[in-house]
């Protein structure tokens, strides 16, 4: 790739001797390139390479983003070390580009590969920085950030079969990333989020430091551990606490079909006990839109840290109305159900980065504080009923959930709390003419749940990231920012994902990053004296 760049500068030199000077974007590309070059960094693509737009798209799974009118970045570096990632924040900070880290390309809203407002910027793409160190006696691993939720899971099974770690089911998804925003997952009842497991982190601050825990200070170690990605520098890698499981868990799925109140039964019931169940147990809901001959779906997926025995005695008596029986339930190791659960064929496919099918989307989301009554629970599957192609999909609180305090970590969704919804709708190539109306439906669902959820604020989960709720809007690469812009993302999407953590978000981020080099359109701003936007 280091030809394509040096062509590049060739061709502007030539071109400025004839007095006809290289585009702006040309320019800014062979500029950063030549520091890139300079500072031995040799893995990056520009425009104008053949790799640029395979490299691009490779991690981009919500093909929204892939249209024409999304704009690309100058250029896509790819870093082989920690050194080449510190080299290439600091060519972009002085060839002042914004700058985007992208871990796994799974952001709902494209925050790690896209910009706002043509605002020149590059993609720092740690799909390179994949390693993952496991120490089974001391029970806890280094991972980069680069390195899948799969990947993480894949090293862990691999070292001991009664070791796991709490994080998503989605085994492409970026470590950066999710554990940047929390990461709820199926042992998070047990175990806590992602987040609550951190020991430690190396992080990259704006000028190319390199920080521990230690010496990044408590609030900013704080900050990183659910206070969402791309505001505080880049987290190079994160020492995770390893947690005990059984050698056998059990697994299962269970699919049901039929009327609307015979769904609305189930759900109204499920909210009694998805939550209040022992903290070894996972029960969530994934109900489809839309009908067919009157009948709607809904599917119960369960994780049991137990054998099947347990599991099948406990549900039988807390849910009987599930109908769950032996033939149900499956034993299996625990890194076997990952597996499962992401839609694998087999353990080894956790690390194919390309498994995840890519679609056109976009998703929202709630919490539920209080058990919704049975009536109006028919009346919302009704309304599933009419909806596109989409799905919702509620994950059970309650337990470790529960007993950490809201504010030991940024992420604020704990005792109180009963369960989380994702909503979300889907559409394909042949529908992207449609697509503004697949998402006013989601938005009008969304405006119905309202009466049903929490409020003051109506709280959302910051990895599921939703700019329907607000944005930063900032207009230039990095700058300071004001006590304006602070009451604008505190009071339209900042309380909604953080509560009354947001504050000691700013100042965190004050303190981490104030010249707001690392910024999106909703990364934390900073409160200083340099008020530009």
């Amino acid at each position: 790739m280091r030809s394509i760049a040096t062509l590049l500068q060739l061709v502007c030199l030539l071109l400025s001797l004839h007095r006809s000077p290289c585009s702006g974007a040309a320019a800014t590309a062979s500029n950063f390139s030549s520091c890139l070059v300079s500072n031995g960094v040799s893995n990056f693509s520009l425009p104008t390479s053949p790799s640029y737009a395979g490299l691009l798209n490779s991690s981009i799974f919500n093909l929204r983003f892939t249209l024409p009118n999304v704009a690309g970045p100058a250029a896509i570096v790819l870093p082989e070390s920690r050194d080449d990632l510190r080299r290439a924040i600091l060519c972009a900070r002085a060839r002042s580009l914004a700058i985007r880290v992208r871990s796994g390309g799974h952001s709902y809203e494209g925050l790690s590969y896209t910009t706002e407002n043509h605002v020149p910027f590059v993609v720092v793409d740690l799909t390179n920085l994949n390693r993952v160190r496991v120490d089974p006696g001391s029970a806890t691993a280094w991972a980069e950030s680069g390195a899948t939720v799969g990947e993480l899971y894949y090293a862990v099974g691999r070292s001991s079969r009664s070791l796991a770690f709490p994080a998503g089911s989605g085994s492409t998804t970026g470590l950066g990333g999710h554990v940047s925003g929390g990461g709820f997952g199926l042992l998070s009842r047990k175990f806590g989020l992602a987040a609550d497991n951190v020991l430690d982190a190396a992080l990259i601050t704006p000028d190319g430091t390199v920080l521990d825990r230690s010496s990044m200070g408590d609030d900013v170690f704080w900050a990183i551990r659910g206070g969402g990605g791309g505001s505080w520098g880049v987290v190079y890698a994160w020492k995770l606490r390893l947690v005990p499981v059984p050698r056998n868990v059990t697994a299962f799925a269970v699919g049901r079909t039929g009327p609307v109140e015979l769904f609305a039964g189930l759900l109204h019931r499920w909210q009694h006990v998805g939550p209040n169940l022992p903290d070894e147990f996972y029960l969530s809901v994934y109900a489809p839109t839309g009908s067919t001959d009157g009948n709607v779906s809904i599917s119960f997926t369960g994780q049991v840290l137990a054998s099947k025995d347990h599991a099948l005695s406990v549900l039988s008596q807390s849910f009987p109305e599930l109908g769950l029986t032996e033939r149900h339930l499956s034993e299996m190791s625990w890194v076997e159900s990952t597996a499962k659960f992401a839609g694998l064929g087999t353990v080894e496919d956790l690390v194919n980065r390309r498994r995840q099918p890519k679609q056109y989307s976009k998703s929202k989301s709630d919490y539920v504080q209080a058990p919704i009554s049975r009536h109006d629970m028919a009346e919302i599957v009704r309304h599933l009923s009419t909806g596109p192609t989409g799905s919702i999909q509620l994950d059970p609180y309650g337990g470790a959930m529960a007993r950490v305090g809201s504010s030991e970590t940024p992420f604020p969704h704990r005792a109180g709390y009963l369960y989380s919804i994702q909503y979300g709708v889907n559409w394909d190539r042949s529908q992207v003419a449609h697509a503004e109306e697949f998402i006013g439906w989601l938005g009008s669902f969304y405006r119905f749940m309202a009466p049903y959820v929490s409020k003051d604020p109506r709280a959302a989960y910051v990895n599921y990231l939703d700019l329907d709720l607000g944005v930063n809007n900032w207009t230039r690469a990095a700058g300071g920012s004001s006590a304006q812009a602070v009451a604008r993302a505190r009071s339209s999407w900042g309380e909604a994902y953080f509560g009354e953590n947001f504050g000691r978000l700013v100042r965190a981020k004050t303190v981490a990053d104030p010249g707001n080099v690392f910024n999106n359109a909703q990364s934390i701003p900073p409160l200083n004296i340099r008020a530009e936007e």
